[in-house]
């Protein structure tokens, strides 16, 4: 046998990949440079700046000690140029600074890892298994690991949410909101309960997480709480709309707090409640005829198709019937507003599409997570998506909703000039 016919096995839990090991050497150049190009930037906005006897103030002093970054693909080292301000010495308060943006003070992993160790906590990997199941990814010798390492930042999760959850929001102000009950596979220390969220969509068009904690689908008490908790901590103003399924005790909840606010029944909801109630050889006719009525370009044809289908089904499918023709008035009062908005307030789309990922990055185990360790992982899952989530269409259409502005079969009704003046005058 030759030499070269001889291969070199991967001992367990070492790490030996040429192309990954490119790809590090790549990232560090790159990071490097960036770093480089940014401390650029900022001595020339300072340049300026002179000292007493005429030289720069700001300038480049040396580097600071090397440190590694955990990253999707291992640790890259990096050493951060240092900046020294000639005109103040290192106490003094007024001294000019350099804190870097792509590589912060203390800054030991990056975010995409951040979101990894949620993802395996609720998959059911084990604060000491941490180390062992990311070997292969980020090498054997991977720093901020251990078990010590992983409680530590856990905790943070804890206090990140516990923040969020107090955070003041007397400077807030939605003009939709979404509201549903999410049953996801993680695992939980009471099969029960659900995760109750509450997505807000503010003046600007941007789509915020607003609500979030554990409790009963069903329960209108836990969605009071909930509600009670927002406008305690600030949010007085009610929504222009809320949408979510009929069958929540969210509404219950919701028309004790803000009584006046109107309500849309989500169509997905719905769909799904009335196809339960008809046999299955039912369901594509049925379905067809549902979608007539939601995607009708006028308020006056959704009435009409609303009648085609209660008088097609109520001799032999009342119940049905019955449960279409309850919720009429909030099935389609989404024809009051803009019809740039149409697509966003006949479902709970934005909470069903973000939890869609999370149910997928969750599965049930043997061990349970006590609700405050769920809801800290669940959080930071959420709060690395909302980074993703897109305006609404037709943003700027917000403003006027909140002047008190008129919408007819998702058209703008023209005020006259007093009328408005007293809109106005009352937002």
């Amino acid at each position: 046998m030759s030499n070269s016919n001889v291969v070199k096995l991967v001992q367990p839990g070492t790490f030996s990949d040429q192309l990954t090991e490119v790809l590090r050497r790549g990232a560090r150049s790159l990071l490097a440079r960036a770093v480089e190009a940014e401390v650029a930037d900022f001595l020339g906005g300072h340049g300026e700046l002179k000292t007493g006897d005429g030289r720069q103030r700001v300038v480049r002093h040396g580097h600071l000690p090397e440190r590694e970054v955990l990253t999707g693909i291992g640790p890259v080292a990096l050493r951060q140029p240092r900046v020294r301000d000639r005109a103040a010495a290192a106490d003094d308060p007024g001294r000019i600074r350099f804190s870097s943006m792509i590589l912060p003070p203390y800054m030991r992993r990056s975010k995409s890892i951040e979101t990894l160790l949620p993802i395996l906590y609720l998959k059911g990997i084990s604060t000491g298994d941490f180390s062992e199941a990311l070997a292969a990814l980020l090498g054997k010798d991977a720093p901020g690991l251990s078990a010590s390492a992983i409680s530590r930042l856990k905790e943070g999760w804890h206090d990140d949410h516990a923040a969020w959850a107090k955070r003041d929001l007397s400077a807030k102000r939605y003009v939709y909101i979404w509201a549903d009950g999410i049953h996801l596979q993680a695992r939980l220390e009471d099969e029960a309960q659900c995760i109750l969220v509450i997505i807000g969509a503010t003046p600007e068009g941007t789509k915020e997480l607003l609500g979030f904690t554990d409790g009963s689908r069903e329960s209108a008490h836990d969605w009071r709480v909930l509600l009670l908790d927002l406008k305690r901590r600030g949010l007085t103003i009610a929504p222009q709309l809320a949408v979510a399924d009929g069958a929540l005790g969210f509404w219950k909840a919701f028309g004790e707090v803000w009584p006046k606010a109107r309500e849309q029944r989500c169509w997905v909801h719905k769909t799904a409640n009335v196809l339960a109630k008809l046999p299955k050889s039912q369901h594509p006719k049925a379905k067809r005829a549902l979608q007539d009525i939601w995607m009708a370009e006028t308020k006056a044809d959704a009435e009409t198709a609303f009648d085609t289908f209660i008088e097609g089904y109520r001799v032999k499918y009342d119940k049905a019937a019955e449960c279409l023709r309850k919720d009429r008035g909030a099935l389609l009062a989404f024809y009051d507003f803009p019809a740039e908005h149409w697509k966003h307030l006949r479902t709970t789309n934005p909470i069903e599409s973000t939890f869609a990922t999370v149910r997928h990055r969750t599965i049930r185990s043997k061990g349970c997570l006590s609700n405050r360790t769920a809801l800290a992982m669940v959080f930071k899952l959420v709060e690395g998506a909302q980074k993703t989530w897109r305006r609404l269409d037709g943003h700027a259409l917000l403003p006027k909703l909140i002047l008190g502005v008129k919408f007819t079969n998702g058209l703008e009704v023209i005020a006259k000039a007093n009328d408005l003046q007293t809109a106005t005058a009352a937002a």
